[in-house]
């Protein structure tokens, strides 16, 4: 009786828990990709070959982490969902395990950018929800059906067609929530500053480098302002750089300071050797003929999902972000 008991608990606990974690993953695979691109990098599990696939693997972990928890409040496969939760709760309990005791990777991304927990408490997370699903790993014969199997299969499907979607949604546009620093309605101004207990703002490694200094101040200080964002020119979608050129032009008309952030190399060549030749031909390429300035490249993929995109600041108050997909939409006051 006290183990049919502790199954149901466990069983509702855990798959929340997992259903959770997966859907605020769902809503932005891209923070899952770096996450994994951290793990696999050389400083840490020196996995570098597989840098190529961290999307394709962690959209796949994101949806199964979802399913399974469907499945196990449904009670459909009780048996496949509990050893596959047992399995996929022991990957994630290396990891955490690993970023605990090697200090390698301080937030493990276990729920996006929602909650944010140290290595410490993620390890022993997994600890704690090891023992629940040992539990129901016990008391496997008391997992039944809530209603059928037919009707466990037909969420089971539901719910891989459903986040399918909305992957296939996030990707082309931007997540449907924004968890992070960078949201709309964000004071880039407070977000940087000090909290009360000294700890360093959300934002931070933010700047618009170039050869004259800081121009973050500036920026700030307008009444309209653009900034277009690109991690690395090489790897930014071509067609985007043309999509954004032509709101760029509208947006100038309008009266907007328009604003380049990159973490390319090339803007050190700009900075530090005053050597602008490829700035220069970048720009007359894409009709570009604005202020570049140099940024953390971790800042710019915090700050945007998307290679080119586009972010709006009124008074220093971000006002809105787009894809580079969706510059037809661009509010342009």
């Amino acid at each position: 009786m006290i183990l049919k008991i502790l199954t149901h608990i466990s069983r509702v606990l855990v798959g929340l828990l997992f259903i959770y974690s997966g859907f605020v993953k769902l809503i932005d695979p891209i923070g899952s990709q770096y996450k994994f691109q951290e793990y696999f990098s050389e400083d840490v599990l020196n996995m570098e070959f597989l840098i190529p696939y961290t999307l394709p693997f962690a959209i796949l972990l994101i949806i199964i982490e979802l399913v399974l928890g469907v499945m196990l409040l449904v009670g459909y496969k009780p048996k496949l969902t509990v050893w596959s939760l047992c399995s996929l709760n022991l990957i994630f309990l290396f990891l955490t395990w690993y970023s605990y005791v090697y200090n390698k990777v301080t937030d493990c991304g276990c729920f996006g950018d929602a909650v944010k927990l140290t290595p410490k408490e993620t390890f022993y997370k997994n600890v704690i929800f090891m023992v629940f699903i040992i539990i129901l790993i016990l008391g496997l014969k008391h997992i039944k059906p809530l209603i059928s199997n037919k009707i466990g299969a037909i969420k089971t499907y539901a719910t891989v067609f459903i986040s399918l979607f909305i992957t296939y949604y996030v990707l082309h546009h931007l997540p449907i929530i924004d968890f992070r620093a960078y949201s709309v309605g964000t004071d880039i101004v407070k977000a940087m500053e000090y909290t009360e207990d000294g700890e360093i703002g959300p934002i931070h490694d933010f700047e618009i480098g170039t050869e004259n200094g800081d121009q973050l101040e500036e920026m700030i200080s307008k009444d309209k302002a653009m900034l277009i964002l690109i991690t690395t020119l090489e790897k930014a979608n071509k067609e985007g750089l043309i999509e954004i050129s032509k709101t760029a032009t509208k947006a100038k008309l309008k009266g907007y300071s328009i604003y380049i952030l990159t973490s390319d190399i090339m803007m050190a060549d700009v900075i530090y050797d005053n050597n602008t030749k490829k700035l220069d031909a970048f720009k007359s390429k894409y009709n570009l003929p604005y202020t570049f300035g140099s940024c953390d490249e971790k800042a710019i993929k915090t700050a945007i999902r998307a290679n080119p995109g586009i972010i709006t600041v009124e008074k220093g108050v971000i006002a809105g972000k787009w894809n580079w997909t969706d510059t037809d939409d661009v509010t342009l006051k």
